[in-house]
């Protein structure tokens, strides 16, 4: 998921930056939080971070002070349903390289995939937040079974429970996961299995380069 974003997004993308500021919040909550006991590491720490610069140090810039914008009604619950439904995807597939193939998770309307729908708007997609928390190349919600599905696919079944409001709102829900072999190329720059053939690159990359160029 980092690594996608940080080095595959193009540099000014929301998808890169956020990732960045994801980074930067934890590191300064994580040398705040060990400085009482590791003072001089903590201050060294502090005093190599490139964008603090000019800055009075570790000490003297206040305790841990997290913005409550970070605490999104919804968006915990999400990521531990996606990371249940991962877990179930790679699961069925024995520790086989991830990228070579593509989830379809079915949940019907309900709670849950309200959720799902907040990491991905699209019905597929490779590119996506809930793609890229599966670890696949690409991710299909659905809210029932494909009809072509072949009688013999392994339908991985599973099931999560939503606790929101602090328990007002309760509410178990369950999922289903197939996983298939992609029948794409792997794109040489991203290495995911979303290209038409091995000596192009992917779509998303295509168009990331293509930005890059127009800037230079």
């Amino acid at each position: 998921l980092l690594s996608c974003r940080l080095y595959c997004e193009e540099a000014k993308d929301p998808k890169r930056r956020s990732c960045q500021t994801v980074l930067a919040e934890a590191l300064d909550i994580v040398v705040r939080s060990f400085a009482p006991i590791l003072p001089h590491l903590a201050e060294e720490v502090f005093q190599y971070i490139p964008y603090k610069k000019g800055s009075e140090g570790v000490f003297r810039t206040g305790w841990i002070n997290a913005s409550s914008a970070w605490k999104k009604p919804g968006i915990e619950e999400a990521i531990e349903g996606a990371c249940a439904m991962r877990d179930s995807f790679l699961g069925s597939i024995s520790g086989k390289n991830a990228l070579e193939y593509e989830v379809i998770i079915i949940i019907e309307p309900g709670l849950l995939f309200e959720l799902m729908e907040a990491l991905q708007a699209e019905e597929t997609s490779s590119v996506s937040q809930l793609n890229e928390i599966m670890m696949a190349s690409q991710t299909t919600l659905l809210s029932e079974l494909p009809k072509e599905t072949p009688s013999d696919a392994n339908i991985v079944k599973g099931t999560f429970l939503i606790n929101l409001e602090g328990g007002d709102i309760c509410e178990q829900s369950s999922y289903k996961v197939i996983a298939r072999p992609i029948a794409k190329a792997k794109c040489p720059r991203c290495r995911r299995y979303t290209a038409e053939s091995s000596s192009t690159p992917c779509p998303r990359c295509l168009q990331v380069l293509a930005a890059g160029k127009g800037s230079t």
